[in-house]
């Protein structure tokens, strides 16, 4: 018996098809990133609504300008467009001080902090892992944007440093410097949890201000 296999449409396919205006594409495009747009602008951001928020802005004003993409990595586009209406949201509510910079947490994870993780845990370590996730997420909402958002592409979303300075359209320097001074701050302020951390937060060198 013959079968046929739905086959869907590559990425760039749905690029070319959404730049022609076609809303239907982009919308295929932005399912295949939603989930790590709204990671990042949470943890960015550090509150659930005002990530909500942001990620729906940046995708209107992407759509709107999808003919300024010429290639290159679509999701890094994408995340430049939400760490830009982040930085946005960021300014907005520091002119607020009623609107907390840092996250409200109900009972609920923001992120789950998978890389931290082992694969098997026991008891004790599932405890630390909740402990050190807790700590984390309000350490990151604590640091300076501009540091926040390098640590956030590069030791949770997995970024080169190429990529993260293509997103955030800084040089490679700035992208060592600045998440060089964020795992510094995060080792420090996490403190009795510190020795949690993985290894590349345990042997840092500090880098100059």
């Amino acid at each position: 018996m013959e079968r046929f296999i739905l086959s869907l449409p590559d990425e760039d396919s749905l690029i070319a098809s959404a730049r022609a205006g076609n809303l239907e594409a982009f919308n295929d495009l932005i399912l295949l990133h939603q989930d790590f747009l709204f990671n990042l602008a949470a943890r960015t951001i550090g509150d659930d609504d005002r990530a909500e928020d942001a990620v729906q802005e940046a995708l209107i004003s992407a759509f709107r300008s999808l003919r300024t993409f010429h290639g290159g990595s679509f999701r890094a586009w994408l995340a430049r467009a939400v760490i830009n209406k982040c930085y946005d949201e960021f300014r907005r509510t520091s002119r607020h001080p009623s609107v907390p910079l840092t996250p409200v947490f109900d009972g609920e994870e923001m992120e789950d902090w998978g890389w931290l993780r082992d694969p098997s845990p026991s008891l004790q370590s599932q405890i630390e892992a909740d402990e050190l996730g807790d700590a984390l997420q309000r350490c990151l909402a604590s640091l300076p944007f501009v540091h926040r958002s390098v640590l956030a592409l590069v030791d949770v979303d997995g970024f080169t440093y190429e990529e993260t300075a293509a997103t955030l359209q800084i040089p490679v320097g700035t992208v060592k410097s600045r998440l060089a001074r964020a795992r510094a701050a995060m080792r420090a302020a996490l403190g009795n949890v510190s020795e949690l951390l993985p290894s590349v937060y345990q042997n840092f060198h500090a880098v100059p201000a």
